[in-house]
């Protein structure tokens, strides 16, 4: 078969156009770039192809963020996790209804569990500690620094977000989202994917706030509406206000659901250098 004859962009035969070339990139910006993807992982993890060495070495760093939070909080016990904004300040009413829910979280048997951060998550753990309760975190890196709170007995910091997210659905047998942002919708929907997709057991699901999260049941509700989700899917949802409201459902999906008792959790091994709480 003949070669095909190549044409400039008149018609006329010549040689292949050269393909487009990305605008050159200010040495700063890279500069910048490098840094940042050295300082956190998993923007070198995202970013595209990486050279072969480096790819070997993120993923190497991701077993090296599970393994760290599988050690560190295997002996917990049965957690509720409290998702919500790391943004309301201690005089915020939605600070002090998440501490009122991290402390009668507590008084129904369960570890309070957390993004470890300030805000919501601070208040979860502190009503935790309130009542004498355990009360633990997983935190994240951030180009701001964010930093875990004061009020947790056992906490870890992962590298990659989506492995923080595992952990956090991992070992726990309930969810409680309170209001919140972009990360707290995430986790949120996440939690609710896994549980509609049988991925994990129908673990129960509690949205604290319905002024705030009125937009967001409006949503919900014309996904059924418009078939993208079943009619069904809307019981796996207690939307409510009420503290006392959230933590029967809880007991009623999640306690009596999955016959969990008051039982001493493993024993750490100081052969392995494994800490209890």
């Amino acid at each position: 078969m003949p070669t095909p004859t190549m044409h400039d962009k008149e018609g006329r035969p010549g040689a292949a156009a050269p393909s487009p070339q990305p605008p050159p990139q200010a040495p700063s910006e890279k500069q910048i770039q490098q840094a940042f993807c050295h300082r956190l992982v998993d923007r070198a993890l995202l970013q595209g192809p990486n050279h072969r060495l480096t790819e070997l070495r993120i993923l190497f760093s991701v077993i090296g963020d599970f393994l760290r939070g599988f050690r560190g909080l295997h002996f917990v016990g049965p957690c509720i996790t409290v998702f919500g904004s790391a943004r309301f300040q201690e005089d915020h009413p939605h600070y002090q209804k998440a501490r009122e829910i991290g402390a009668a979280i507590v008084k129904a048997g369960f570890t309070v569990m957390t993004g470890g951060g300030p805000g919501i998550m601070e208040a979860a753990n502190r009503g935790a500690k309130d009542v004498g309760g355990r009360s633990v975190g997983c935190n994240i890196e951030l180009p701001f620094e964010q930093s875990h709170n004061p009020y947790l007995d056992r906490w870890v910091t992962m590298k990659y977000f989506f492995v923080r997210k595992v952990l956090l659905m991992k070992y726990s047998y309930g969810f409680v989202i309170m209001p919140g942002g972009f990360g707290t919708l995430d986790e949120a929907f996440e939690a609710l994917t896994l549980i509609q997709t049988k991925k994990v057991r129908n673990f129960p699901v509690v949205i604290m706030g319905t002024e705030f999260w009125g937009d967001l049941r409006a949503l919900v509700d014309s996904m059924v509406t418009n078939g993208t989700i079943s009619p069904e899917d809307l019981n796996l949802i207690c939307w409510t206000d009420s503290v006392e409201e959230a933590i029967a459902h809880l007991e009623e999906r999640a306690v009596k659901q999955f016959g969990l008792t008051c039982e001493v959790p493993p024993r750490s091994s100081s052969w392995l250098w494994e800490k209890g709480l």
